[in-house]
């Protein structure tokens, strides 16, 4: 049988190891804290922690730096984060470094993630603001992969519905079963082909035409070349020009001429209405008429008596001969 001494030994050997556990247990989770230890804090400013929680782990290149020590909200649209980091890293960390929210895994915990920044700056101290910024995180890709897989049921749907109309179009499937579809086809591209030769022959021809205007030859690049044709013809259409102008004002010196006239008439002054109106001076007009009408009557009796007069007849017979002649030839 045991003895007391040796049951209160064992007893308080079994209490001490069990005590020695609880500290050492307690030193462990304090130094996964930074309860223990030295470290110093760092701020970080966000808009939004996704779920972040005093902690949380914090790391630096992907390496354990330290926890989250306290959450608290500045305002409406700002949360500052205090991350406690072992004094071992800070050589390492720069103000330019910057900070931001991520996961352990996939749908893990969440962890502030620092990164160094680009460039030369200063080593970050005790209570210095990091710069954050925002990563993509597992709720932002859910969505995007859910609005993907709404837009992939709606072209699935498209297609089905094309591919069901193409399947009941009896057009398309007579098209597709025209035997004669290929060597109509091939008969077409043979006219573009050949239509397309015609046309780079053609251009080859005009770029050839327009050299040679270019260079003077032929008629054309003689005309366009010579500059003694160029100024006859620009004195061809000055003249042109000026005779138009001259034309144009006898034209309206003749229109002035004509509205004078038909306002004299309209008006009753002028000599033309005057000769137009005045019965005395018609009278005169017409018996002066008649009287030379007359004189020519009496005139040519006087000529048809002396074609008959001896001394003359030869004469008017020699002429009528001539008048003969000259009709003949």
């Amino acid at each position: 049988m045991a003895t007391p001494t040796n049951s209160s030994t064992k007893l308080g050997l079994l209490v001490l190891s069990g005590l020695f556990l609880f500290i050492l247990t307690l030193y462990i989770i304090g130094k996964n804290q930074n309860m223990f230890g030295s470290s110093y804090k760092l701020k970080a400013r966000f808009t939004e922690v996704n779920g972040l929680m005093k902690g949380n782990n914090i790391r630096f290149s992907g390496i354990q730096a330290g926890t989250v020590k306290s959450i608290r909200i500045i305002d409406d649209t700002t949360i500052e984060v205090v991350m406690m980091i072992n004094n071992d890293l800070k050589p390492y960390i720069h103000t330019n470094a910057d900070a931001s929210i991520g996961t352990e895994g996939l749908i893990g915990n969440k962890v502030i993630n620092i990164t160094p920044g680009k460039g030369i700056a200063s080593i970050a101290e005790d209570g210095d603001m990091l710069n954050t910024r925002r990563l993509v995180n597992t709720e932002d890709m859910l969505q995007t992969l859910s609005k993907t897989n709404d837009n992939i049921a709606t072209i699935s749907e498209g297609l089905k519905q094309t591919v069901q109309r193409i399947n009941t179009s009896a057009a398309l499937w007579r098209l597709l079963n025209d035997s004669s579809l290929p060597a109509n086809t091939r008969s077409a591209l043979a006219h573009i082909r050949q239509a397309s030769a015609n046309a780079d022959r053609l251009t080859g021809d005009l770029q050839g035409l327009i050299s040679d205007v270019r260079h003077g030859k032929g008629a054309a690049g003689t005309l366009l070349a010579d500059t003694v044709f160029a100024n006859k013809l620009t004195a061809t259409l000055d003249n042109l020009r000026l005779a138009g102008m001259q034309a144009g004002a006898a034209v309206e010196s003749l229109d002035s001429t004509v509205k004078d006239v038909h306002e004299n008439l309209t008006n009753g002054k002028g000599t033309v209405t005057a000769l137009l109106r005045d019965t005395a001076m018609l009278n005169r007009v017409n018996a002066s008429l008649e009287n030379i009408q007359k004189g020519t009557e009496s005139f040519s009796q006087d000529m048809e008596a002396l074609k008959h007069n001896f001394l003359l007849r030869g004469y008017f017979r020699k002429l009528e001969k001539k008048q003969k002649k000259e009709k003949a030839y």
